[in-house]
């Protein structure tokens, strides 16, 4: 079960990377744009190491302070349960 572990985040991770690529894309051309509900919600449930890339990579989100705490805050969040699962302490 934990070889799956990296695995998940690395696919979660890619997913919401390229979420926020199109999401910053999308808001160059004045389209339909991808809620920040979903985008919060995908860094939390795994893919934040791709959030926190795709913010910066992509200068998007930057200014929102709640993308300024809840991004970094995910990344924390993930380091702490990776710490625990592979440390054999959970």
């Amino acid at each position: 079960m934990k070889q799956l572990i990296p695995l998940y985040l690395l696919m979660a991770g890619i997913l919401t990377f390229v979420m926020f690529g199109i999401d910053k894309y999308k808001a160059k051309k004045a389209k339909w744009r991808i809620p920040e509900s979903s985008l919060i919600l995908s860094c939390m449930i795994g893919g934040a190491f791709g959030g926190f890339l795709g913010m910066h990579l992509f200068h998007h989100k930057t200014r929102h302070m709640k993308f300024r705490i809840m991004v970094p805050l995910s990344v924390l969040l993930w380091c702490t349960v990776l710490i625990l699962i592979f440390a054999d302490i959970i």
